[in-house]
C-alpha cells in the first residue's frame, strides 16, 4: 500500500542568534546581550511601532462599550435603546469592512508602510469629530470615519509584520499586533474606569481624544518605517529591497536567503497584478483558492465564538452575572483586560514552538465548553445563586484566557502566512473583511439578544465554536515552522484525508483532484 505523502516539512528557514550561555561569568553575560539583541533588530523595532495600530483597534473596542453606559454619556444622548446602544457601537465595523477590501490591492499599489499610514490619519479625524460631537448622528458619523482607517490600517499591518520577519520569530513578531490590542483592550477599560467618576461629558470625550492622538502619531511615524522588500521585490525594485533588507538588521547573508526564498513565486508576476480583475482571478486560482475560503472562514469564525461581544459589553455581561454597581463592572472588564494581556505575552513567547492548527482546535473546544456551560447555567436559571453568579464569572474569564492563547494570536498569523506573496494582501484584506462583518453583526445584536435571553447568545456562540473546531480538523494544515515561500505543499493533501488514510487506508480515500475538497469546504462555508 502506497503512503501517501508527507508535506509538513519544513523549508529551510532564517534563524536567529543560537542561546548558548557557557559557565564563565563574563562570555555567558557576552553570550545573553548577543542572543536577547538577536531579537531586538531593526525589524522588531518597526514590528513594535507598526503594532500602535493594533493598540487603537484595541483601545477602541475597550473603551466604546463602557462609554455607551456611562451616566454622563446618557445624559448627553438619551435616551438609548438596545438597538441604539448596538448601532453606536458597530457603526465603526460597517465601513470598516468595506475599507478593508480597499486595503489589499491598494497596499499592493502605493506600498504597505503608505496604507496604514493614511489608515491612521483617516481614524484620527474620525475620532475627533466622535470627541467633539454634540449629537447621535454626528458621533455615529465620526465612528464611521474612523472605521474606514481602521479598515485601511489593520489587516495591512498584519502583512507588513509578516513579511517583515524571520521565518524562525515570524509567529511572536506576529503575535506582537495581537499583544497590543490586548493591551488597548485594557487601557481602554481602564480608561473609562477613571474618567467615569468625572461629573461632565469629559468623562466620554477623553478616550475619543486619546485615540486621536494616538491616530496622528502612528500616522506620521509611519512614514519613516522601511518599505517590505518582499513588497519591493514584488513590484520590480530589486535595488531598493536589497537596501530594506539591510535596514531592517539582516545581515547579508540572512537577506540573500531571504531572497533566495521568494525569487519562485516573484517568477511568476506580470504586469496584470495590477487590475482589480486579475487580483480576484488569483484568489480563486486552484492553487490558492482552498486556502482563500478556509482563511475567510477562520477570521469569520474568530468573532462567530462571540469574543467582541464580550469584550464590548464586559460591564453588561458582569451586572448580569450578579455585580451590581457601575465601578464594579467596569473593575471587573479591567482585570479580564489585564489577563488577556498576561496570556497573550505567555503565547507569544511560544508561539513558534507550538502548531497552529493545535492551537485552533485545542482552544476551541474549550471556549466551546465554557460558553455551552454558561448558556446552560442562565437556561436552568443557575445564575440565581451565588455559586452560580460567581461560575459564569469565573468561566467568562477562562473563555477570555483560552482566546487569547489560541484563537486570538492564531488565526491572524496563519490566515496571512499560508497566502503566496500575489495573493498575500488581497487575501488578508478578504479575510479581515468577513471578520468585520460577522464582528458587526455580533455587536449589533448582543444587546437585542441580551434583552430577550440571557443563555440564546451563549448557545449559539458555542455552537459555532463547536462548528469552526470540525473544520480546522478536517482542512487545516499545519504551517508552524515553514518559510512563507514553502508552504504551497502543505495544501496539497487535506488533513481529512490524511485521517481517513490513517484509520481507513488510501484505496478508501484515494485523492482525485483538489477541486473535491473546494466544494466540501464551500459546502461548510
Amino acid at each position: 500500500m502506497k503512503e501517501l505523502p508527507d508535506h509538513a516539512v519544513s523549508s529551510p528557514s532564517l534563524s536567529v542568534e543560537p542561546r548558548t550561555f557557557p559557565n564563565s561569568t563574563s562570555s555567558g553575560i557576552r553570550e545573553r546581550v548577543k542572543s536577547i539583541t538577536g531579537y531586538f533588530r531593526m525589524y522588531t523595532w518597526c514590528t513594535m511601532f507598526t503594532a500602535l495600530g493594533g493598540f487603537m483597534f484595541g483601545f477602541d473596542t475597550g473603551s466604546i462599550g463602557p462609554v455607551t453606559v456611562m451616566p454622563q454619556f446618557k445624559d448627553t444622548f438619551d435616551p438609548i435603546s438596545p438597538t441604539l446602544q448596538g448601532l453606536i457601537v458597530s457603526s465603526i465595523l460597517i465601513t470598516a469592512s468595506i475599507a478593508s477590501l480597499v486595503a489589499g490591492p491598494l497596499s499592493d499599489k502605493i506600498s504597505r508602510t503608505r496604507t496604514f499610514a493614511l489608515g491612521g490619519l483617516i481614524f484620527a479625524i474620525g475620532s475627533v469629530i466622535e470627541c467633539i460631537s454634540f449629537g447621535l448622528p454626528m458621533l455615529i458619523v465620526g465612528r464611521c470615519i474612523s472605521g474606514i482607517g481602521e479598515g485601511l490600517f489593520l489587516s495591512t499591518i498584519t502583512v507588513y509584520v509578516c513579511e517583515i520577519a524571520p521565518t524562525a520569530i515570524r509567529g511572536s513578531l506576529s503575535c506582537t499586533v495581537q499583544l497590543y490590542i490586548t493591551i488597548g483592550i485594557a487601557t481602554g477599560y481602564f480608561v473609562c474606569y477613571g474618567t467615569v467618576r468625572l461629573d461632565d461629558s469629559v468623562s466620554w470625550r477623553f478616550p475619543f481624544g486619546m485615540q486621536a492622538v494616538m491616530g496622528i502619531i502612528f500616522s506620521a511615524g509611519s512614514l519613516f518605517l522601511p518599505h517590505s522588500p518582499r513588497w519591493l521585490k514584488h513590484v520590480g525594485r530589486e535595488v531598493e529591497a536589497t537596501a530594506a533588507w539591510s535596514s531592517l538588521g539582516y545581515s547579508a547573508a540572512e537577506a540573500e536567503k531571504e531572497k533566495e526564498t521568494t525569487q519562485r513565486t516573484e517568477e511568476q508576476t506580470n504586469g496584470d497584478e495590477k487590475h482589480w480583475w486579475y487580483i480576484i482571478k488569483q484568489l480563486m486560482d486552484k492553487s490558492v483558492r482552498k486556502r482563500t475560503l478556509l482563511g475567510c472562514f477562520l477570521m469569520a469564525a474568530q468573532q462567530a465564538c462571540g469574543i467582541d461581544g464580550v469584550l464590548y459589553y464586559a460591564p453588561i455581561l458582569f451586572s448580569q452575572a450578579g455585580l451590581s454597581s457601575t465601578e464594579s463592572a467596569f473593575l471587573a472588564s479591567g482585570v479580564s483586560g489585564i489577563l488577556n494581556i498576561v496570556v497573550t505575552i505567555i503565547t507569544q513567547i511560544y508561539t513558534d514552538n507550538s502548531g497552529r492548527r493545535t492551537s485552533m482546535i485545542r482552544g476551541g473546544i474549550i471556549i466551546s465548553a465554557c460558553m455551552l456551560t454558561i448558556g446552560t447555567i442562565y437556561a436552568t436559571h443557575g445564575n440565581d445563586t451565588p455559586a452560580g453568579k460567581w461560575t459564569v464569572i469565573a468561566l467568562i474569564y477562562v473563555f477570555i484566557v483560552t482566546f487569547g492563547m489560541s484563537w486570538a494570536v492564531v488565526n491572524r498569523i496563519y490566515c496571512s502566512e499560508i497566502q503566496p506573496m500575489k495573493t498575500r494582501a488581497a487575501a488578508t484584506s478578504l479575510g479581515q473583511c468577513a471578520n468585520w462583518i460577522v464582528n458587526w453583526i455580533i455587536a449589533f445584536s448582543t444587546p437585542l439578544f441580551l434583552s430577550h435571553s440571557s443563555s440564546g447568545p451563549y448557545f449559539m456562540f458555542g455552537g459555532l465554536t463547536l462548528l469552526t473546531v470540525l473544520v480546522c480538523v478536517a482542512f487545516q494544515s499545519e504551517s508552524q515552522g515553514i518559510s512563507l515561500e514553502g508552504l504551497d505543499t502543505i495544501f496539497e493533501v487535506s488533513p481529512w484525508r490524511k485521517i481517513m488514510h490513517r484509520h481507513i487506508g488510501v484505496s478508501a480515500v484515494r485523492p482525485r483532484v483538489l477541486h473535491d475538497d473546494i466544494i466540501t469546504l464551500s459546502t461548510m462555508l
